[in-house]
């Protein structure tokens, strides 16, 4: 016999509960950086005022490219970097999410390449070292697809952190 999955909380809990989940991530994350300070990293285009970006999944376009990257501006050498996502739907989605280190010398290492699937309201956070002997000048998380495009229409926020 199959044991008993738990009955779905409510949205409202659920919501609660993923604002927790995010807090414990990122007290875990903190705990785990090689460095003691971090702070967050400007987004490019950004308003100056949150490094907290909040966009909605497009359709890919036909005409031109889609509105899936959000690049973070890093301004000085830091040792890792902490790469935030929340899912900020309704509803729950799968998203494809991918995130690169961007170097001074033009190339750039995919660090991050996978479908989250999280509660809404929910998330969570990676942290990714610095590669020694290249400079970081921007970090770049993706969220979106050309071959998922269930995750159309979801809405999700991303930010950056630089941990020295």
């Amino acid at each position: 016999m199959a044991p008993l999955a738990p009955a779905p909380l409510p949205q409202p809990l659920r919501s609660l509960l993923g604002l927790a989940l995010c807090g414990a991530v990122t007290a875990m994350t903190a705990a785990s950086a090689s460095a003691g300070s971090c702070e967050f990293l400007s987004p490019v285009g950004g308003d100056g005022v949150s490094p907290i970006v909040t966009k909605t999944i497009g359709l890919a376009n036909p005409l031109g490219r889609p509105n899936w990257n959000t690049d973070f501006y890093v301004t000085k050498p830091y040792s890792s970097f902490k790469l935030f996502f929340t899912a900020d739907s309704s509803v729950s989605a799968t998203y494809p999410v991918e995130a690169y280190l961007k170097f001074t010398d033009g190339s750039n290492l995919r660090v991050f390449n996978r479908n989250l699937a999280p509660e809404p309201g929910s998330g969570g956070g990676k942290l990714v070292p610095a590669v020694p002997g290249k400079e970081v000048s921007q970090v770049n998380i993706k969220v979106g697809s050309g071959t998922n495009m269930a995750a159309t229409g979801f809405t999700y926020r991303v930010s950056v952190q630089g941990c020295r």
